[in-house]
């Protein structure tokens, strides 16, 4: 909609476009300061990780573990008729998390006097945006303060027949209720490899195809070979280095799809696809250049180590920014721009990147990989514990894995990697260590209780050679 300058605009402190992670809690907390904020959000309250992605994805994943733990009742004494699986009731178990999580963000967007706008915001000129409402109509808004953060989207790759053949993207995988009879995964990142996992553990036949020619090229050589043998060993087929040449049907009937590797050609039938080949940022189609703000190459918008834009006033944060595709990346884009709004200084430099990746085991890192020091000629001493020497492991009967730490010369923590039963909630003792400059001498001589997992970091940095 195109506005005349005599067109009167209604006036905020901050304006926030688009409700993730760092918007949302911008939004609240700058309401809670006294500021008059809106928020202008076009579908999901609270966006994509409550509804679409993080914790809807791990409660799927935990509901496939359920699956999984059903499949070895015997284990524990148990003798039971085959557990069979009802997809409608998984797709509701999430369903209601979710329908839970929205109700909070509402309450809490009330709490700080957010006037929250449902709506498809595009910028109309420097820190203006024209608002067509969902409920009909549009507003014109500004503010000093604009924060741009409207994440990332699913791609799905251009090969031939893909788009056609409608292949499911995460989003649609959540609202499954019927199980794939055979589910044909296209990548092997995060959101391939816990959805392969979690659908092989409720019944369906899966097969991932990737072009790298090992799992998780970026991990160290013994993670990627440990994790693809144990996904391998729950019927999951990898066929690594391979290119999806062409696909013919409809997912969710039938598939045939043509797949070239250096073995040949290969025609996998299944009846479902999942696109899990990457994302791309929601920078297109919202008027950024109308707003002076500024596209790097990659799509992203262009920010300083504050994340501030070219744009006087306005920032961007999370996907939309560039920032690593996290959640709690985002979050700390949040403290950072709140920061800096307030005269502080904190800066997008030198912060930690931890992850996860919630496969079962799961996988977990921060800090430097050793494939990467030995790239880089980096001094390191290597400690490495099987998970198994964790004893709490044994009481699960979840021994898988293991984790390993690299060691400094001056006896700081350059990285720790942890592939096993719960590794994510390893993370927060060592990350604290590292970012606080302690010795793994600090860790080892803590007293932990027993038998717990953290227990394993004690055994795991008594193990570090000597210098």
């Amino acid at each position: 909609m195109a506005y005349s300058t005599g067109s009167q605009a209604e006036e905020f402190d901050v304006l926030i476009l688009g409700s993730g992670e760092a918007g949302k809690y911008l939004s609240w907390t700058l309401g809670g300061d006294g500021k008059r904020v809106a928020l202008v959000e076009r579908r999901y309250i609270g966006g994509s990780c409550p509804n679409i992605a993080c914790l809807p994805s791990k409660n799927i994943v935990h509901s496939a573990k359920v699956a999984w733990y059903a499949q070895r009742l015997n284990e524990f004494g148990m003798n039971l008729p085959s557990p069979g699986i009802d997809m409608t009731v998984v797709r509701d178990r999430k369903r209601a998390m979710v329908n839970g999580l929205v109700d909070v963000h509402n309450k809490r967007f009330a709490a700080n006097h957010v006037e929250f706008i449902c709506g498809e915001g595009v910028f109309v000129g420097p820190r203006m945006l024209s608002v067509e409402l969902q409920a009909g109509g549009s507003r014109l808004l500004t503010a000093k303060t604009i924060i741009v953060n409207t994440g990332s989207r699913a791609t799905v790759p251009d090969i031939p027949g893909l788009r056609a053949a409608q292949p499911m993207t995460h989003v649609e995988e959540l609202e499954l209720d019927t199980l794939p009879e055979h589910l044909l995964v296209i990548g092997a990142g995060y959101v391939g490899l816990e959805f392969a996992q979690a659908m092989a553990r409720f019944g369906s036949r899966v097969t991932v195809v990737d072009r790298n020619e090992r799992l998780l090229p970026r991990e160290d050589e013994d993670v990627s070979a440990t994790l693809g043998h144990l996904l391998g060993g729950e019927g999951i087929r990898f066929l690594l280095g391979s290119t999806l040449e062409s696909v013919s049907g409809r997912s969710g009937e039938t598939v045939e799809a043509r797949i070239r590797s250096a073995a040949g050609e290969e025609v996998v039938k299944a009846t479902h696809i999942l696109a899990a080949a990457g994302r791309a940022p929601n920078t297109e189609g919202i008027g950024l250049d109308k707003a002076g703000i500024h596209l790097n190459a990659n799509g992203h918008i262009r920010v300083d180590a504050s994340l501030r834009t070219t744009a006087d006033g306005v920032y961007a944060v999370g996907d939309s920014a560039g920032s690593p595709y996290f959640t709690h990346v985002a979050y700390d884009d949040y403290r950072i721009v709140y920061r800096t709004l307030k005269g502080e200084s904190r800066v997008t430099t030198g912060r930690q990147l931890p992850y996860t990746l919630f496969t079962d085991p799961e996988l977990a890192h921060v800090g430097l990989r050793e494939d990467d020091a030995k790239r880089q000629g980096t001094s390191y001493r290597l400690a490495k514990l099987p998970m198994a020497a964790v004893l709490r492991t044994r009481t699960l009967g979840e021994t898988e894995g293991f984790f390993k730490a690299l060691i400094g010369d001056d006896d700081r923590i350059l990285g720790f990697t942890a592939l096993g039963a719960s590794a994510g909630e390893l993370l927060a003792p060592v990350q604290l260590a590292m970012s606080a400059g302690l010795p793994y001498t600090a860790l080892r001589d803590l007293i932990v209780t027993h038998p717990t997992l953290t227990e394993g970091l004690v055994y795991l940095f008594s193990a570090v050679p000597g210098k």
